[in-house]
């Protein structure tokens, strides 16, 4: 064997270490993000009143996750809480993996204490989205933050890049404890009426004396001619709320991933669990302050009042604090302005997103449907002695097993692949019954809202069609007025009291998918069903095996470690390691150490 020089040596360490020092994703591959969040309770007083909110890194509302597309996202859960806690990823459809979905149908909860590492890659994804508690009642007390996939530099934007992002949420909000809403709730009462509205976990600006002294308000620095772009996202509970910002116009451009057809609208309704991406550009004189508004839709007379949200919108050159009254909104109880506006809303099918291909080149509406399921809610009712909220008549009860471990464990009886494709002529009842999906199947969903509410639903996994609504009961003849070419792609839909929506969904996506209401009150009360979709050839190759870090739970407790994930980063290895590797070797066999 020829032996190197020592000149080469020194060379080949050099470069080894080099190789080593690289980051992720320097050798062409997708890169890594890594977040480390602690979950805890903080303080706040958003409406004047000193209570108990979920902080993430002690932050209300949390980080943003700040990304790209096809981007590795790796985050490290410390649950600090006094009781075990999820998060989902509204909109992330985690292609290949449900397993990192954060909700109860896939994932045992990570138990006070312990720390639980989701990893998980934004595959071929744009937009704007946010994350949150998915367990019992948390969502009510904080845990959300918003999530940014922002487009490979190859793909453009359909507009010209803005001159700064800026996230809002809106919000309604109660005083009460989380908990103390949830056995409310339990104890078969209605929740009443929230207390307030906020901008970012804040209160609102004093507009005017019914507000009291000394509430910190949300103020948006802006600067004067530039153009931001506005990720607006409603995390309630259970109020649509009008968004506007005076004398400013609302370009929208996208909503839940994708890119829409863009149009100016002065307010907007967003319901709850739904986010848009507006273009404002600061075209005044800067006289004053501007306000932010967030108002509720629909609510009764006594309380609109104080369901006003208010935040500032401040120019560096502003000469002087925002006053007079507030902007205009819709007529509160307009239900016919709120489905018009939301059907001018469409997708802009030229527009690249997450490929260099336009998004209409999916012609949605050439596909021959599958399956079609008329999914009916109605208000509230007592089953077998318990307040519970229904789809279909059967009220969803989570197993100790998630869904997704039974399956892949053979554990039986934990579900039934059974759920109605429309209402039964039966009594209403509690059971785990989810949706048998056809695998590339392409399914009908019509929601049909008879309850006196407003109504959103959400689906994990996928984005879905928007083709339809309106009011009155569903037939086939509805189909007439489908959109069946620029339907909006999205994972929220609002369903208004009286009425119907309906959405298309491509079933190309292999896992157990959650299709829950949107109203935390409902959800929580079991308005929720599972979609379960199996590749009957070989579910190996299109579907990621369940994760090392696992926790187990329900009947498969005996799987589990012992507080194997007690304080402990279990940090994912990173996929260039073998590149780099493979890269290693070949340094070697060129130096000719293997000559």
């Amino acid at each position: 064997m020829r032996r190197p020089s020592s000149f080469h040596l020194r060379l080949l360490c050099l470069l080894s270490c080099l190789l080593l020092l690289l980051p992720d994703g320097s050798l062409g591959e997708d890169p890594f993000a890594y977040f480390d969040w602690e979950v805890s309770y903080v303080s706040a007083s958003p409406l004047g009143v000193k209570q108990k909110v979920i902080g993430i890194n002690r932050q209300f509302p949390g980080p943003i996750l700040n990304v790209t597309t096809n981007w590795n996202v790796v985050v490290n859960i410390r649950n600090n809480l006094d009781e075990p806690f999820l998060i989902t990823w509204s909109g992330l459809q985690q292609r290949k993996n449900s397993w990192q979905d954060g909700v109860l149908g896939t994932n045992c909860p990570i138990p006070a204490g312990w720390n639980w590492t989701y990893e998980f890659q934004v595959k071929d994804q744009i937009g704007s989205f946010f994350y949150l508690p998915s367990v019992g009642f948390q969502r009510a007390a904080g845990g959300y933050g918003g999530i940014v996939i922002n487009n490979r530099d190859v793909i453009p934007l359909p507009f010209g890049t803005p001159d700064g992002d800026i996230t809002i949420f809106i919000s309604d909000w109660y005083i009460k404890d989380y908990k103390d809403l949830k056995k409310t709730l339990e104890d078969g009462n209605d929740l009443g009426n929230p207390d307030g509205i906020l901008f970012n976990g804040l209160g609102p600006y004093r507009y005017n004396d019914s507000i009291p002294d000394g509430i910190i308000y949300e103020r948006i620095n802006v600067e004067p001619g530039r153009t931001y772009r506005f990720r607006v996202h409603n995390v309630g509970i259970s109020t649509s709320l009008n968004f506007r910002i005076q004398n400013h116009n609302l370009l929208l451009v996208e909503t839940e991933g994708s890119y829409t057809v863009q149009q100016n609208y002065t307010n907007m309704d967003l319901h709850v669990g739904q986010s848009y991406s507006f273009l404002v550009t600061m075209d005044q004189n800067a006289s004053t302050d501007y306000y932010i508004v967030a108002s509720a839709r629909f609510a009764d007379a006594s309380t609109r009042e104080r369901l006003i949200g208010v935040a500032i919108l401040h120019y560096s050159n502003s000469q002087g604090p925002a006053s007079g009254p507030l902007p205009d909104g819709p007529d509160e109880g307009d239900t016919y302005f709120s489905m018009n506006q939301a059907r001018s809303i469409r997708w802009n099918v030229s527009a690249s997103a997450a490929r260099p291909n336009p998004q209409g080149s999916f012609r949605y509406g050439q596909i021959t449907v599958t399956d079609v399921y008329v999914l009916l809610n109605r208000p509230a009712e007592l089953i077998n002695g318990q307040l519970r909220t229904t789809l279909n008549g059967i009220s969803y009860i989570a197993p100790s097993t998630p869904l997704k471990l039974a399956q892949l464990f053979n554990v039986p009886g934990v579900y039934k692949l059974d759920f109605p494709n429309h209402m039964m002529n039966r009594p209403a009842k509690v059971d785990t019954s989810i949706i048998n999906g056809t695998y590339k199947g392409f399914m009908e969903i019509i929601f049909q809202n008879n309850d006196t509410t407003v109504q959103s639903y959400h689906l994990d996994g996928y984005s879905f069609f928007v083709v339809g609504m309106d009011f009155g009961t569903w037939t086939e003849n509805s189909r007439g007025i489908y959109n069946k070419w620029d339907g909006v792609a999205r994972s929220t839909v609002q369903v208004f009291p009286g009425a119907w929506t309906a959405i298309l969904v491509y079933l190309d996506n292999v896992g157990i998918w959650n299709l829950r209401a949107g109203n935390l009150d409902s959800w929580y009360l079991g308005q929720e069903v599972y979609i379960s979709v199996v590749n009957p050839e070989d579910s190996n190759k299109t579907e990621l095996p369940v994760p090392d870090n696992a926790i187990f739970c329900g009947a498969l407790s005996s799987l589990q470690k012992e507080q194997s994930h007690k304080f402990r980063f279990s940090k994912a290895p990173s996929m260039t390691c073998s590149s780099k590797m493979i890269l290693f070797w070949l340094l070697l066999a060129w130096f000719g150490i293997w000559s």
